[in-house]
């Protein structure tokens, strides 16, 4: 049975919860990725079969609230955003928790102003060799509420193991993102270790691999995400590849794919074994699961789709991409972002821009909406979405059916 984790109630959500129960007993092995359907009568929602907190974002709740009980009257901080959904940082703000980073890790506390009796949570992405040395510089215990995702934690051990055993790691992953950052702290200081952001950029690292770039031109192309004293061509001999664990899992694999065949062309099909480690088993359960529901969410069909998560939530807007080419798609923060029938405040991916869509309803009726979330959204979000847009249809949000 899976792990029940204490968070607070207001994340929680009774229409939700209920959909998610009710898949989860009818496909306990997980194989149907078709969505659920509530209808409203004007409107039709497709609920993802996957979406929503998932078991590394609950686990990082409860530590952090549970800091809060057990220290009434301490400094409590978090190293950085504890996740990526402003509503849960905001709430722990309130409640008297302070940021001693940005999520880019820009200083806004000094570490210096930390005393041995403070307390400091490790937010879910993790965080560096460096940072936890300097907690445990200042006597703070950096493990006491260690809210890192096993699944992050995952990848450094994957990747330590592969270091040991002579072989270099590919990160992809953003390198400016927290958890990216953490583990290329972690596998660095293993062995060599380079990071790609994307299909682009690992289609520029196999052109090293195969030996076709100097090592000089190295050092531009991957200037501050390669390992100190990373060699070329001799680190780029035996090569894995792990990745930040909210990308998209196809581009992963992918990512992957490239780096094999490079070392195909440079050493042989037959002798591949010994230059390429198979690494997908470092690819994060709820990511691939969100993933393949968003899929099976557009092959239901919809006239629009709205996914909901903080706007810097790297997994949300992996699912937003997925919708590119397929329906209109709005990611939202929040149900505030729904400000009537006729217009629609977005996050744009394009421009990183919040924008606002007009007539972004359809008139004719019943207008199908398919409906997901980032692994950072919590239900009660989603929920307030759906409640949001059936009150525009002058539909009750308690009206009407649900059904796989």
């Amino acid at each position: 049975m899976p792990k029940q984790f204490s968070i607070p109630r207001s994340y929680r959500s009774e229409l939700i919860g209920e959909i998610k129960r009710t898949r989860a007993s009818s496909d306990t092995r997980k194989e149907d990725f078709t969505p659920t359907t509530i209808d409203r009568g004007a409107v039709v929602f497709q609920i993802a079969r996957f979406f929503g907190f998932c078991y590394g974002v609950e686990n990082a709740i409860e530590i952090a609230y549970r800091a809060l009980e057990e220290n009434e009257g301490k400094r409590i901080f978090l190293l950085s955003e504890m996740i990526h959904n402003p509503h849960v940082n905001d709430d722990l703000l309130r409640r008297g928790v302070r940021f001693l980073q940005t999520a880019e890790g820009r200083e806004l506390i000094p570490f210096s102003e930390l005393q041995p009796d403070d307390v400091v949570i490790v937010p879910a992405f993790g965080t560096t060799v460096e940072l936890f040395q300097a907690l445990e510089a200042r006597g703070i215990n950096p493990q006491r509420y260690n809210a890192t995702c096993p699944f992050v934690e995952k990848v450094w051990k994957r990747g330590k193991q592969l270091a040991s055993q002579g072989f270099s790691i590919v990160i992809h992953g953003k390198d400016t993102h927290e958890e990216t950052r953490a583990t290329f702290s972690h596998i660095r200081v293993n062995g060599p270790s380079v990071v790609v952001r994307d299909r682009a950029e690992a289609a520029l690292l196999a052109r090293y691999v195969r030996g076709e770039l100097s090592s000089q031109q190295f050092q531009v192309d991957f200037a501050h995400r390669a390992s100190v004293g990373f060699r070329v061509p001799e680190d780029l001999e035996r090569l894995g590849v792990v990745n930040q664990t909210t990308m998209l899992a196809e581009e992963t694999h992918e990512i992957a794919q490239m780096m094999r065949q490079a070392l195909v062309e440079r050493f042989s099909a037959e002798a591949i074994a010994e230059h390429y480690a198979d690494t997908r088993d470092t690819l994060c359960y709820a990511t691939s699961e969100n993933q393949r529901a968003m899929r099976g969410l557009l092959d239901h069909g919809g006239d629009l789709a709205i996914v909901v998560g903080g706007y810097n939530s790297s997994n949300t807007s992996h699912l937003v991409e997925l919708c590119e080419g397929r329906v209109p798609a709005y990611y939202l923060k929040d149900a505030d972002e729904i400000l009537s029938r006729y217009e629609i405040r977005h996050l744009d991916l394009h421009t990183k821009e919040v924008t606002t869509t007009k007539e972004w309803l359809p008139e004719r009726t019943p207008v199908r909406i398919l409906i997901s979330a980032g692994a950072s959204c919590p239900d009660a979000m989603v929920e307030a979405v759906i409640a949001k847009v059936s009150g525009l249809f002058g539909e009750s949000a308690a009206a009407g059916s649900c059904g796989s």
